[in-house]
């Protein structure tokens, strides 16, 4: 049994491709011979991570790239599942980095304007329940210790959930497909002495403006957690970016949409 769980899980590794590639296209054979079934929950990341005998963030990477490509879905609470009816063009899905290569400060700029889009928004669109989940994913991301898989872990359920409550499809999808390209530089910021407790701590301001129903506080309070992390990368070339500073009526005032919107 355990000799066919290894051949199931077993990886065509390619100098030439990156590793969350591979992985994604082993979990879409896996769901190709039946062994993950439509509407099925996956292993969990640290399951399938010891499975393929990979880093759990490069688990993490391919799972997400097939939630971009609309392959699988992830469940608040309940974990990774495959999509009932997989897009057609789920095979050869389009790229929106097509295969390039970016700076970490490009991928990073494009990050900041989307969460800090993706804040405002949640504020005003998501619900009480969907707050109090944030709120106990910066919890869990508080009480992750040392432990840089699970800081990123955490950290990434976090950012991920204000994404989602947006309620805007095209922003998540964006979101959904540069953020794995960020995860290993993310997963080494958390070795740096400090940083686990300041991001907890500035989770929590956006936390509270969410609560709040504030956009424009949502969105500064983003921002100003994302800037501190954009400040400190190493390929800036230009003047850092600054997000926080703007008039007080500047926020527009955005639409409410119900959970099918």
């Amino acid at each position: 049994m355990d000799t066919e769980r290894t051949r199931h899980f077993e990886l065509k590794l390619d100098a030439g491709r990156p590793l969350p590639e591979v992985i994604a296209d082993k979990i879409r054979e896996l769901i190709d011979a039946g062994v993950y079934k439509p509407g099925g929950r996956l292993a969990n990341e640290s399951e399938l991570a010891r499975n393929m005998r990979v880093a759990r963030s490069s688990v993490r990477t391919a799972l997400q790239r097939l939630e971009a490509q609309r392959v699988l879905e992830v469940k608040r609470g309940l974990g990774w599942y495959v999509r009932r009816v997989p897009p057609p063009d789920a095979q050869h899905p389009p790229s929106l980095l097509d295969g390039r290569t970016y700076r970490i400060s490009d991928l990073f700029e494009l990050r900041i304007g989307l969460e800090g889009l993706a804040a405002s928004l949640a504020a005003v669109r998501a619900d009480e329940g969907e707050i109090e989940d944030i709120w106990k994913l910066n919890q869990q991301h508080q009480e992750a210790g040392d432990d840089p898989d699970e800081l990123l872990r955490t950290d990434e359920a976090f950012h991920g959930a204000i994404v989602r409550a947006s309620r805007n499809d095209l922003l998540i999808e964006t979101y959904t497909r540069i953020v794995g390209e960020l995860s290993e530089w993310r997963h080494q910021s958390f070795a740096v002495p400090g940083v686990a407790l300041r991001s907890a701590r500035e989770h929590g301001k956006v936390v509270r403006y969410l609560r709040n129903g504030d956009p424009g506080g949502a969105r500064a309070a983003m921002n100003s957690h994302l800037q501190r992390l954009y400040d400190g990368l190493p390929d800036i070339v230009d003047e850092p970016l600054d997000t926080t500073q703007s008039a007080p009526d500047a926020e527009p005032e955005w639409q409410l949409r119900d959970s099918a919107g």
